[in-house]
């Protein structure tokens, strides 16, 4: 009997004994330095994708930092994180499919370099839709055009370390 797969939302809740502080070394160690890594749990990123208020945004290397300096390690993992992120949007996605109206705003979540994530639910169109309603412009970039970008992202960025934006 094969068995049922889980749901995004039950993805998001299975922590796997996360988050964990490991030393950098080895192969990591190349590409990264020396110190420490936190691989955070998919809940501590949901939390902090949950903290951007309308008409702010994050990326993916805000919260790297606010999860390096909430673990006291010297960085975050960029894959986990990222992928930790997708996890996210896609459970805040089949909760508003089931009828929930508090979802994590996924949309306000962008790459490192400010351009939207095609891999969140709905893709390109719903997420510069949803960016567009809370005063973002999204401006297409790219050697065939094919990425989007929120323009001046930078300055639309959200404060999650509990200061206040």
């Amino acid at each position: 009997m094969k068995a049922r797969k889980k749901t995004w939302q039950e993805k998001l809740a299975d922590s796997k004994d996360l988050p964990k502080v490991c030393a950098i070394k080895g192969r990591m160690s190349t590409r990264w330095g020396s110190g420490t890594v936190v691989i955070p749990a998919p809940m501590d990123v949901d939390e902090l994708m949950r903290r951007v208020p309308k008409g702010r945004l994050t990326t993916i290397d805000e919260m790297r930092k606010v999860l390096a300096r909430r673990h006291k390690a010297t960085m975050t993992c960029p894959v986990t994180t990222g992928i930790f992120a997708w996890i996210a949007a896609h459970a805040a996605a089949e909760a508003h499919g089931e009828g929930k109206k508090r979802i994590t705003p996924y949309w306000r979540t962008l790459k490192s370099n400010g351009e939207v994530n095609p891999k969140y639910p709905g893709g390109v169109a719903v997420l510069k839709r949803k960016l567009s309603a809370e005063g973002h412009k999204v401006v297409q970039k790219g050697q065939r055009g094919q990425r989007w970008f929120v323009e001046n992202f930078e300055a639309r960025l959200a404060r999650l370390d509990g200061s206040g934006h």
